[in-house]
């Protein structure tokens, strides 16, 4: 059997909170709560849930941008909690990140094309001809016009902005990566082009994404598997027309409720969860596997 580029095992980070005028300690904030989770070689797993149930925090914590406070992440193998700055520069030549919102992740001041090679000069990689080659590969790459690279972001619609960025993100070659949302702030026209790139480079380029959305109809589109998460905590897990076809999580249903369906004429019935917005999923919660591969939290 193949081995997981990706192993996630316990992930855990809290963040204490403040409260009242003098700033006293409050109760900590779980902002992820002991997630496990593997990705194979050229898998999509899509991550999903409401905002604010740590999403984006688990992506942060696997590429190391924020440390994790209990659990172990390894890739390729290689256990990379607790290595330094240093020790970690060659593993994110294979691990890299894409952000949701490329207006704020493109420097005003810097001409695209620069932009684009910066890891490659990072990471010494070839002189200036072949850096300079290597960004009109990668703008084709993308379905850009390597004649922009001389241009300035503002001239660029949202969409050309986050083609940018990706090719930035591809541009050592990596194995994987984590794309944060990196639809949301794009035009609903343009979203799909988007996605339809992100296939496009995982079966170019082999890579393996873990894929954070909102937009599940997407995420069904693009994702081997998915995962569910509520509070912190991931309630369910499994192949992707498992999930939609087939939920067990009284959460999982109500999410996936609310989608809307293309046929005005038919009404889906809404699923309304009436919860405590404070009260996490079980800490002792066991997942069952309820077929092979799909697992909820109970």
């Amino acid at each position: 059997m193949t081995e997981p580029l990706l192993q996630v095992r316990g992930l855990t980070k809290h963040y204490a909170s403040r409260s009242g005028w003098l700033g006293r300690r409050g109760a900590a904030t779980r902002a992820v709560d002991d997630v496990s989770f593997d990705i194979f070689p050229g898998e999509t797993l899509g991550l999903v849930g409401e905002s604010g149930s740590g999403k984006s925090t688990t992506g942060r914590l696997v590429m190391r941008l924020e440390e994790p406070d209990v659990g172990e992440i390894r890739f390729e193998g290689q256990t990379i909690t607790g290595l330094s700055p240093s020790q970690m520069k060659p593993v994110r030549r294979r691990m890299q990140i894409v952000f949701q919102n490329p207006y704020a992740a493109l420097s005003p001041r810097m001409r695209v094309g620069r932009f684009v090679a910066e890891p490659l000069v990072v990471h010494t990689i070839g002189n200036a001809a072949e850096r300079r080659d290597r960004v009109v590969e990668l703008f084709r790459l993308v379905g850009l016009d390597p004649a922009f690279m001389q241009r300035f972001p503002h001239e660029f619609s949202g969409g050309q902005r986050q083609r940018i960025v990706i090719a930035r993100a591809i541009a050592l070659e990596p194995r994987f990566l984590v794309a944060d949302e990196p639809i949301t702030a794009l035009d609903v026209s343009i979203q799909a082009q988007i996605v339809n790139l992100f296939q496009d480079l995982r079966d170019r380029m082999g890579l393996a994404y873990l894929f954070i959305a909102h937009d599940l109809s997407m995420v069904r589109y693009l994702c081997q598997r998915v995962a569910v998460m509520l509070r912190g905590r991931i309630v369910e897990i499994g192949p992707t027309e498992a999930i939609f076809g087939d939920p067990r999580h009284a959460y999982t249903k109500a999410l996936l409720s609310a989608v809307p369906v293309p046929d005005p004429d038919i009404e889906r019935g809404r699923i309304r969860l009436f919860h405590d917005p404070d009260q996490a999923p079980p800490a002792d919660g066991v997942f069952d596997e309820v077929t092979p591969g799909h697992l909820v939290l109970r």
